[in-house]
Order: C-alpha cells, then sequence, then structure tokens
C-alpha cells in the first residue's frame, strides 16, 4: 500500500482529513469577504481640471497576459473608476503602516468632493504615465489599462504594468529576483474592504535559497 505513515495508507488518511473537515465547518449561506486579507493600495487619477485624485482599495492582483500584468476590480460607481474609464490609465500606491491614515481617509471621502484633496499630502507625477502618485509609497505601479471586463456593478480591469517605482533600498533586490521583499522592511499594511486594517507579521518559511534546496531533495513536495 501506498504509505503516508506508518498506520494509515494514502486513502485512508484522505478520507479521514475530509470527515475531520465535514464535521468541523458550516457552509455560509451568502458569500462574504469577511476573511480575505489583501494588501492596500491607494489608486490616483487626475480629474477632468488636472487635480490629483486619490482612492483606497484592495481587489488588486496578478495575472499573466504574455507578461506580467495587474488586474483591479472596483465596485459601485466612483470618481476614480470614471477617471480610469475616461484616461485609461492610473498608479497603485502601496499603503503602508506610515501612510495608513492618510490612505484611510482617502478611503472614506468621497472623490466627488470637492474639498477631499485638501490634505497634506506629497504628490508628484509618473516617470512614464501622466498620473499621480504618493511619493511617501515606497513601491508604486504606473498602470495602463489594456482590457477592461464590465461586471454587474463592478468593473474589472486588465493592466500592463508600464514602470514600477520602488525606494532605492528595495531596488537592488527586485531588479536581481531575489525573492521577495523583506515585509518588515516595506511595512505593507492588509485587511478587508470593510474599514479593519492589520499589521504583517514575521516571515514563517525558509528563504528561497533553502526552498530550493529542499524542493530538489527527493520526496520532497512538487513547488
Amino acid at each position: 500500500r501506498d504509505m503516508v505513515g506508518p498506520y494509515f495508507s494514502q486513502s485512508e488518511r484522505i478520507g479521514s482529513i475530509e470527515q475531520e473537515e465535514h464535521n468541523m465547518k458550516v457552509s455560509l449561506s451568502n458569500p462574504t469577504n469577511a476573511y480575505c486579507p489583501q494588501t492596500f493600495y491607494t489608486y490616483g487619477t487626475y480629474k477632468e481640471d488636472g487635480t490629483p485624485n486619490f482612492g483606497l482599495f484592495c481587489w488588486f492582483g496578478f495575472c499573466w497576459d504574455g507578461e506580467l500584468s495587474i488586474m483591479a476590480c472596483i465596485g459601485g460607481e466612483k470618481l476614480t473608476k470614471d477617471r480610469i474609464r475616461a484616461t485609461g490609465r492610473f498608479s497603485a500606491n502601496l499603503v503602508t503602516e506610515e501612510l495608513l491614515p492618510l490612505a484611510n481617509y482617502f478611503g472614506n471621502k468621497s472623490g466627488y468632493d470637492p474639498n477631499k484633496m485638501q490634505v497634506d499630502a506629497v504628490i508628484s507625477k509618473g516617470r512614464v504615465l501622466d498620473i499621480p502618485i504618493l511619493q511617501k509609497s515606497p513601491w508604486i505601479f504606473e498602470l495602463e489599462v489594456k482590457q477592461t471586463i464590465p461586471l454587474d456593478d463592478s468593473e474589472i480591469y486588465i493592466c500592463k504594468i508600464r514602470n514600477t517605482l520602488v525606494e532605492e533600498q528595495f531596488a537592488e533586490k527586485a531588479r536581481e529576483g531575489k525573492g521577495p521583499m523583506h515585509i518588515n522592511e516595506i511595512k505593507p499594511v492588509v485587511g478587508w474592504g470593510g474599514g479593519t486594517f492589520f499589521k504583517v507579521g514575521d516571515q514563517i518559511l525558509p528563504d528561497m535559497e533553502t526552498h530550493l534546496e529542499m524542493t530538489d531533495t527527493p520526496g520532497s513536495a512538487d513547488p
């Protein structure tokens, strides 16, 4: 028999796990994102009069479309969505612990309020695209919309990464592909769209070199 331990076959072990999960879990009556920790970004666009606007979003992820790309979803009617439709471009500025108070304000103040951007923030322009960026964000994507997917009350944007602006202290590691950034140095904020935010903890998996050694070992799990 295929053994995964001294006493159980693989099929017996899987059956045991399935039974445990069946006994310990309940079904939710409605879909929910109450537990889906995600990284937050502020999206920057220029209004029709040329002044900047920023909103706070977390439905943001990566995809592959011939190259590394970004997918971003925005629900409801928002000025940020209006301006992305009109210009086809925006910045995505990583929210850190330092930036959180300002980002949270951006997320709670309507972009249609003419006084929203009367705040103390260092704002400059992107290097490649005509978009506003938050200077204090350590990691900024300059994004150009390649495809828009309309949904019921929301839109998904598949975006080409035209440029990535990174603080110099993180740039070398990013360029050379030396694995992920040290989270405790960048200090990103995670949470969900309901206004609850969390710090990110310490690294718990091996570093990239150790991981590669482990996956090359006979009998180890496929990466």
